[in-house]
């Protein structure tokens, strides 16, 4: 389920867009100004900001700006919402950083097709793109997973004191997904469908195996407790530093 933030000023129109992405499917997160945004930001990043451009205090446009700056937030996906439809409106917006600009008003059946597409021609790139969670780093690219400052292992290149640890192709895949959605509890019918694929029919404990070999992975940098079971729910990925050797 992909995750977004409504940044909208007015409670009305908040609360038709959020019920309008609840019933296609989304989680929702709301902020009402920058200062939430920023705070909801600061936590899990959501797959998609909706970003209105008049804001009380600091606007959408700096916000987005600030987004863009920043290595952490600078892939995020945004689309700009806003009553200004002038075309130097839309260049302003778009040069600020955003994905898609949005003029009010807009049908819901619009907002989810330009969801859509920004999430499509984002995805491809942020799969190939490293991804860190406390002392473990991720490239996809190159199909190697480095444990930051550990003692011994594999030389490597990229980090002083960097270890890579040995881990199969499908513990790998289930990883990234993990990695790419810190603190965010999965059960395993949505580990499936994200990791698997929608069209692959295996038994949902199949997660538990690979689970458990996720976890010997990582028990080799004592970083197994970072992979969380939420009893009755499923699994999380932890924002948190591994144990001492």
């Amino acid at each position: 389920m992909s995750v977004v933030l409504v940044v909208e000023d007015e409670p009305a129109i908040a609360e038709l867009i959020a019920l309008s992405l609840r019933h296609a499917g989304y989680e929702v997160r709301q902020a009402a100004d920058a200062v939430q945004a920023q705070a909801q930001i600061g936590g899990a990043l959501p797959d998609l900001v909706l970003l209105d451009w008049m804001l009380p205090g600091e606007s959408g446009l700096q916000l987005a700006r600030r987004w863009r700056e920043d290595a952490r937030t600078r892939a995020l996906p945004i689309i700009m919402l806003t009553a200004r439809a002038e075309e130097a409106d839309k260049v302003s917006g778009l040069d600020a950083g955003a994905d898609d600009y949005l003029a009010k008003p807009f049908s819901p059946r619009e907002l989810l097709a330009r969801m859509r597409a920004v999430l499509r021609r984002k995805a491809p790139q942020a799969l190939q793109e490293p991804v860190t969670l406390g002392p473990l780093r991720l490239d996809p690219a190159a199909h190697r997973l480095l444990h930051e400052g550990g003692a011994g292992g594999t030389d490597d290149p990229d980090g002083e004191g960097a270890r890579e640890l040995r881990i199969g192709p499908t513990e790998f895949r289930l990883l990234h997904f993990l990695m790419r959605h810190p603190n965010r509890v999965h059960t395993r019918a949505q580990l499936l469908d994200r990791v698997w694929g929608d069209h692959v029919f295996i038994e949902e404990r199949t997660v538990d195996v690979h689970i458990k070999r996720l976890r010997e992975a990582l028990a080799a940098a004592n970083c197994a407790a970072l992979v969380e079971t939420v009893r009755g729910v499923g699994y999380r990925m932890v924002d948190g530093r591994c144990s001492a050797a």
